[in-house]
């Protein structure tokens, strides 16, 4: 685990925009039961995090179609939260960062981090544009 004050300013790149942070496994699961829409970000401490991933998810959501529910789990620190979040996202492999997108509990669209690295931000986005105008 990281010390939290180092990762509080990359919680808040997304919880000042409206993510809602998950820490255990049953918020996960209450989350992602949801009917409707739901955004999952593993955010995650690396460089394609900050640089891409963060604010991909952050210019995606001014989306006119957006998904109803967005939320976040941190990978290196609340383990339990982000493995749950993980069996959700199978058959894809863990992997930090990554995005997902939930549709009635049921995984629709994956960003894996080999997509997220290297890649700029905008497009990513623009990834995730396209399936927000398509599922949500």
């Amino acid at each position: 685990m990281y010390p939290e004050y180092l990762v509080e300013p990359m919680r808040k790149e997304l919880t000042a925009v409206g993510f809602e942070e998950l820490k255990t496994p049953e918020e996960v699961d209450v989350a992602l039961a949801t009917d409707g829409t739901v955004l999952v970000v593993v955010n995650s401490v690396c460089g394609c995090a900050a640089a891409n991933a963060r604010p991909a998810a952050r210019v995606a959501i001014q989306n006119e179609k957006r998904p109803d529910k967005i939320v976040t789990v941190f990978a290196g620190m609340e383990k339990e939260a982000v493995d749950k979040a993980r069996s959700y996202m199978l058959p894809y492999p863990p992997s930090s960062p990554a995005i997902a997108l939930f549709k009635d509990g049921k995984l629709v669209h994956m960003i894996e981090r080999h997509h997220i690295e290297g890649r700029p931000a905008q497009l990513i986005a623009d990834n995730l544009v396209s399936a927000f105008d398509e599922f949500c």
